[in-house]
């Protein structure tokens, strides 16, 4: 976590880096997490499940992302949610910023 004022561009957090993924996390608590990605082209997160709903917010660019087998492209401005359990994946299609938002189920 870090400290920021008030008002931020979140596309402003996450650099992009040659060859690389690149996370910042903006919100970490007990009910869910807020992170920045920043996804060189052709970079991205192989196939793996969540225990938790994920709210996909594009920042900027465009990428691929798998969930269940069934593909979406998803671009600046768009949003995805990708249900809990369900096996996903990312690929930039192009250098790709985004903020992942998790909101934890109570136990």
């Amino acid at each position: 976590m870090f400290d920021m004022t008030p008002v931020v561009k979140p596309i402003d957090l996450v650099a992009y880096q040659q060859g690389n993924v690149v996370s910042r996390t903006v919100i970490s608590q007990t009910g869910g997490t807020v992170t920045l990605f920043a996804f060189d082209k052709g970079e991205g997160l192989s196939e793996h499940t969540a225990p938790f709903d994920a709210l996909v917010l594009v920042l900027e660019g465009e990428a691929l992302i798998t969930i269940s087998g069934k593909e979406y492209t998803v671009k600046q401005n768009e949003m995805l949610i990708m249900p809990a359990h369900q096996p996903h994946a990312l690929k930039a299609n192009s250098a790709f910023k985004m903020m992942l938002v998790m909101i934890k189920n109570p136990q």
